[in-house]
């Protein structure tokens, strides 16, 4: 793999807490931002394969949307231990968790991938509760992955899972313009801290409410590629929208100065945990009436990981 990595100095918790609260209290009739115990995320409703956000905290930016569009390039593929090998994780206790496109050349077809391992002394022994988001015979199925691969991209978190201190946001009651949870977050930090990097990872479950999330079908046949502009990709995609609740894994950034990085600077992926077939990628809220509760925790390193030699952005222009 081809790895840039990038030391981070994150601000406090608390400052990033400070910084918060204002934009989201904007946002939403009612939020708070405190710093608090993360809870216990192996339990419900999160039932994530790490107990905490805590311990060598570093993010991994990996491959890119342009792996994607106009064509797909189908030889980008990685498997998740590797990639946590590349991020310098320990071997003895970690996890990973976030969002991007599942291992079609283990199912059979495309999805969408919510990734949350751990590992405990050595990374052979895995617990995966990494689910699949994917459109099966016209409908919408969530199921947990047979493999820990990945494709095209990805956005993980990465920490030794320990407990520990950790941002607590919750909100309810949209009152403002910004649909999406974590965009509000991602704007709040943009803005307080300019072209500095910090970067969060972390989960948040939607606890009322609908939300809109797309689900990329399989690939169409190769007489409809490629695509021609980012409208033809968007028709291709589906759109859903489902009711809480709806367990969601995150990565975003304040900034990518220069676009020095390539970085996707927010990118949400949820799966429901109870058996409903509900999940993909997060968009935002229907109509405004809606409770989020998350957890999340600032990294010390991140890791730019077989960057596309063009950006999303620039397949568009030419």
């Amino acid at each position: 793999m081809q790895t840039q990595k990038t030391a981070l100095s994150p601000p406090s918790l608390d400052e990033i807490a400070e910084v918060l609260r204002a934009p989201l209290s904007a946002n939403y009739e009612h939020a708070a931002v405190s710093i608090a115990q993360c809870p216990d995320l192996r339990r419900a409703p999160f039932f994530l394969a790490n107990e905490g956000l805590c311990g060598d905290e570093k993010i991994a930016d990996v491959g890119g949307e342009s792996n994607l569009y106009p064509q797909p390039h189908f030889e980008w593929k990685w498997s998740m231990v590797d990639i946590a090998k590349a991020m310098e994780m320990n071997g003895d206790r970690g996890s990973l968790l976030g969002a991007g496109a599942g291992p079609f050349h283990i199912i059979g077809r495309n999805c969408e991938l919510v990734p949350n391992f751990s590992w405990l002394n050595g990374f052979d022994n895995t617990v995966n509760q990494t689910r699949l988001a994917r459109i099966k015979d016209d409908a919408v199925n969530i199921e947990k992955s047979p493999s820990l691969d990945c494709a095209l991209m990805a956005n993980l978190y990465g920490s030794r899972g320990n407990p520990g201190n950790v941002l607590k946001i919750t909100a309810r009651k949209r009152v403002g313009s910004e649909k999406s949870f974590t965009d509000c977050i991602q704007n709040a930090l943009a803005q307080a801290y300019g072209t500095r990097i910090v970067s969060l990872g972390g989960t948040f479950v939607i606890k009322q409410g609908v939300t809109y999330h797309h689900i990329m079908p399989d690939f169409p046949p190769s007489n409809k590629l490629p695509w021609h502009s980012l409208e033809e990709l968007y028709e291709w995609l589906t759109f859903h929208n489902f009711s809480a609740p709806i367990v969601c894994l995150s990565v975003l950034h304040s900034a990518d100065p220069e676009k020095k990085l390539g970085l996707r600077i927010q990118h949400t992926h949820c799966a429901s945990m109870t058996g409903q077939n509900a999940g993909g990628h997060y968009h935002g809220d229907t109509d405004g009436e809606v409770e989020y509760e998350g957890y999340f925790n600032v990294a010390q390193f991140l890791y730019r990981i077989d960057r596309p030699e063009t950006s999303w952005a620039e397949n568009e222009q030419t």
